[in-house]
Order: C-alpha cells, then sequence, then structure tokens
C-alpha cells in the first residue's frame, strides 16, 4: 500500500479514475458535488465527524447578532463555505443581495482578523478559533450546528469499481481504519505526533506544529466522539442525516438547487460487519 499526502479537492479524480482507492472528503457534501463534476462513482464508507466543520468567525464587537451580517462583507477563501451559507440563508441572507463575499490572501486569521471592511470570515472550529485564542485575540463565533444547520466531515470514500472488484480488501482497511480513529480519540497528543512526525518527513511545507496539531486534533476528536453510541459506531454513514444535509444545501443551489439521489453513494455495510454490538472493532485473532 502506498499513501500520498494531497488536498481532498485534489483527490477526486485520482479515485474516479481508480489511480486511488481510498481517500478523505471534506464533508459529505462535498464529495456529492464532485461526484457530479467527475461523473464519478463515489461510495462513502465512512463519515466520522456528523457535523459541519465550518463557523463564521466575527471580529470582535462588529456582529452583535448573527442578522447583523447584513449589509456587511465576509472574507472568503476562494467562496463561503456551505455551512456559513446555510446558516445565513436561514435567517433570511442570500449572498450578493444581502451580504457580499470578498477573497482573502493567505491562510493566516491573525492577518485576516485586520482586513479592513470585513466583519469576518469562515474558517474551521478547529483551526482558526484557537489560533486567535493563542494569540489573545478576541472574536466571536457563530456555528452553524447551533442554528440547526446539518454538516460532516472526515468523510472516507472509494470508487464502485475497486469496492465491487475489492470488497473484502475494502472492508479490511476500513477496519483498521476504525481501529486506529479509536486509537486516535483516546490519545489525541500521541496521535497529533504522528501526524506530525509524517507532515516532517515530507518537508512540512505549511510549518505545522506539533501544539498546533494537538490542539486542532482535541477539538475534530470530540466533535467526532460527542455523536457516537453503540447502534452509531465510529464513522458509521447514517443517511436520514446525510439525506438532510444534501437537501438542505440544495436549498442555498449546491447540487444546481436538485437535493441529489445519494443511496448508491454510500455503503454502510462495510462498517456494520465490523463492529460489534458495543461499537467495538472486531479484530482479527492472530494466527
Amino acid at each position: 500500500m502506498e499513501i500520498k499526502p494531497s488536498f481532498s479537492t485534489e483527490n477526486y479524480p485520482l479515485i474516479a479514475a481508480n489511480d486511488a482507492q481510498f481517500s478523505s472528503g471534506g464533508s459529505f457534501s462535498e464529495m456529492v458535488d464532485f461526484a457530479g463534476a467527475n461523473d464519478a462513482g463515489y461510495v462513502a464508507l465512512a463519515v466520522e465527524g456528523r457535523t459541519g466543520i465550518d463557523a463564521l468567525i466575527t471580529k470582535d464587537g462588529a456582529v452583535p447578532t448573527l442578522i447583523d451580517v447584513a449589509g456587511a462583507k465576509i472574507g472568503v477563501k476562494g467562496a463561503i463555505t456551505p455551512s456559513v451559507k446555510a446558516m445565513l440563508a436561514k435567517q433570511g441572507m442570500v449572498e450578493g443581495v444581502d451580504y457580499e463575499t470578498v477573497n482573502l490572501d493567505g491562510y493566516d486569521p491573525l492577518v485576516h482578523i485586520e482586513v479592513p471592511d470585513i466583519v469576518g470570515f469562515p474558517g474551521f472550529k478547529s483551526n482558526e478559533p484557537e489560533q486567535l485564542e493563542a494569540a489573545g485575540v478576541p472574536f466571536k463565533l457563530y456555528d452553524p450546528s447551533d442554528y440547526d444547520i446539518p454538516g460532516s466531515f472526515g468523510v472516507l470514500y472509494t470508487n464502485l469499481t475497486f469496492l465491487e472488484e475489492h470488497p473484502t480488501a475494502a472492508q479490511d482497511f476500513m477496519r483498521a481504519t476504525m481501529r486506529g480513529l479509536r486509537d486516535a480519540i483516546d490519545d489525541p497528543a500521541a496521535a497529533a505526533q504522528v501526524s506530525v512526525d509524517a507532515i516532517n518527513a515530507g518537508g512540512n511545507a505549511l510549518f505545522l506544529s506539533p501544539e498546533g496539531e494537538i490542539a486542532r486534533w482535541g477539538v475534530e476528536s470530540k466533535l467526532v466522539e460527542d455523536t457516537v453510541t453503540a447502534s452509531a459506531p465510529l464513522g458509521l454513514p447514517l443517511i436520514d442525516q446525510l439525506t438532510r444535509e444534501v437537501t438542505t444545501y440544495a436549498e442555498i443551489g449546491l447540487f444546481d438547487g436538485v437535493p441529489p439521489v445519494i443511496d448508491t453513494m454510500i455503503d454502510a455495510s462495510l462498517l456494520e460487519g465490523v463492529y460489534d454490538d458495543t461499537g467495538t472493532v472486531i479484530w482479527p485473532a492472530a494466527g
């Protein structure tokens, strides 16, 4: 097995062509959206985070209530994130009509929070807020999940060709991945250090630190763990939640405004087969 680091958006064509067999998507909606763009048979095998990972970070005092975004400008990295866009839409605010978005340069929230004219910017709950807090910079965070906006993150998927030809290998890969996820949640600091060691071995082009990665995974692992039950163990795709997610995002214009049919884009049977009744991974006995 060969592992290659890359961004989620760069991996979709590779999975579609079966040049790679497994990847992680930013969200289930992202995977579905790229399935349409690549005319690809993607299949989600695990959805680790059952809530959105993004939120709206606003300057201290600039947005006393969410409706105060009306008439303001929001900084974005390419485009506003779906969860934040849906949260604002639920308050009756439409991008380009009730508020504007402007592109930001780079990825440094300490720089972005000082940009004139904008009231804030979307960011990951586990990233930008941690950096701002560490620097003692005050801000206010609006979390879409607090406004009943569904979301997801940490989506592991494959392509239909590989899954149909190698179902046992796919299930064994997911078994090992879910066992690793449990270990990472149980010991966040050790898991983050393993990641940093791998990042450093690859040159660490983004200059990530052990402290930053420990803080980030500390937030994300709690978001993952908080929704786990014996009947819905780690990573198990929940089709009702995912259907609600894509329906909500279709209402704000994703998927050309038409909720996609996702039945063929999810296969929960692999993970259902690796867990026992208590939600513990069944590991084959040695020998």
